[in-house]
């Protein structure tokens, strides 16, 4: 099913003028620079200003062109790289610069764009923002662009004490959250003045799932096997009992999760830690892994649990050899090329005649591709033992 991105547009940097003198200024020659400055300087202040409404509500005063920003919080420099305006990035948190508490590095705009990495650090990962660090940016940026703005705080005292402007926004993801995440990419796009282009992410995302829905959802209840997806990542690695009840990429692909019953009191529900007993109870068909599991060290590492745990040995999908690696998801906040990648290959491994069409890792470069401007899950699965998308053996 092709996909199209809409051209990445060019911007051109500014280049401060300058005056030169090759005689000595007198007084009165300074007298008419000062003049000619403020004459100049009022209609820029005048007129190349506007007025935004953030994600919080607050009224904030932008330049009328943005191209100098910074991305405070996590998966904020991943949306701008979704937006194709990573050339306007003058400063980056320590996430960037390699601080992330994970081995490996599950990222796919991180490793579609490299250069980021280089840039000068503004402060730590999370949102932990260095207000002496921002102001010693050079070139400074001319916006600060702050996702989980609500969750998080701060953005008044941060603005305050650089005088640059904070653009407070939501994050949100694939599902209950989609909303946000819509209304996110929109205000972002109204920043940078790139909306055409955050219409086209949002219009990318409702192709893939509609997609997804057209190939599964007529596959009848008795034919769908109970699913679990085990050793999910949240705010570093976790073992074969970290679960997600709402995890998207069966939602997409309509599939049973067996752990969805956790979801019923609280949708949405984004992690939850099963135990032994109530594996064994639900005891799965298929089993999918999150690889960075498998990163962890001794008995934390959810690969190592279901080979030498005897109580997960005797799951039918273990004995079966029914247990297959797919790609980290949540990895400095949500990878939404990762979770559609993730469902193309699950869809693939439960319904293998609905998804004959598809090479599930082909697939995965096609998203980040469109996304990113460049593949990435080659260079992630390298990271990770070569263990996404294919069939785990134990």
């Amino acid at each position: 099913m092709p996909f199209h991105s809409t051209p990445r547009p060019r911007w051109s940097d500014r280049v401060p003028t300058s005056i030169t003198a090759t005689a000595r200024p007198s007084a009165n020659w300074l007298l008419i620079a000062a003049v000619l400055v403020w004459f100049h300087a009022v209609p820029v202040l005048a007129q190349e200003t506007r007025l935004i409404t953030d994600a919080l509500g607050r009224e904030v005063a932008i330049a009328d062109q943005v191209e100098r920003v910074i991305c405070s919080g996590s998966g904020c420099l991943r949306l701008l790289v979704y937006l194709q305006a990573q050339e306007r990035v003058v400063g980056v948190d320590s996430a960037e610069k390699g601080g992330l508490p994970f081995a490996g590095d599950a990222r796919p705009y991180a490793l579609a764009h490299p250069r980021l990495k280089e840039l000068p650090l503004f402060g730590e990962f999370r949102g932990h923002d260095s207000p002496e660090r921002i102001v010693a940016l050079n070139p400074q940026p001319q916006v600060i662009l702050k996702v989980f703005a609500a969750r998080d705080g701060g953005s008044e005292a941060l603005e305050a004490k650089t005088g640059i402007p904070v653009v407070g926004l939501g994050y949100g993801n694939l599902t209950h959250g989609r909303n946000e995440l819509n209304q996110t990419l929109h205000l972002m796009g109204q920043v940078l003045k790139l909306e055409q282009r955050a219409a086209a992410v949002m219009a990318y995302f409702d192709a893939l799932q509609a997609d997804l829905e057209n190939r599964t959802s007529s596959i009848p209840l008795g034919k769908r096997p109970s699913v679990y997806i085990g050793g999910v990542a949240m705010r570093g690695g976790h073992g074969f009992a970290s679960t997600e009840p709402a995890y998207a990429p069966f939602a997409f692909v309509n599939a049973q999760n067996a752990a969805g019953e956790l979801d019923k009191s609280k949708p949405g529900t984004p992690h939850a830690t099963v135990s032994k007993e109530q594996l064994l109870f639900w005891d799965p068909a298929v089993i999918f892994l999150d690889i960075s599991t498998a990163r962890l060290q001794g008995g934390a590492n959810g690969l190592e649990q279901l080979r030498t745990d005897p109580a997960f040995k005797a799951l039918n999908a273990v004995r079966q050899g029914e247990v297959y690696g797919v790609f980290p998801y949540n990895f400095y906040a949500q990878n939404f090329e990762s979770t559609l990648a993730n469902a193309y290959f699950i869809g693939k491994v439960l319904y293998p005649e609905r998804f004959a069409d598809i090479d599930p890792l082909a697939t995965a470069e096609e998203i980040s591709r469109f996304l990113n401007g460049a593949p990435a899950f080659e260079r992630i699965n390298q990271g990770f033992g070569q263990l996404g998308f294919i069939r785990i053996g134990l």
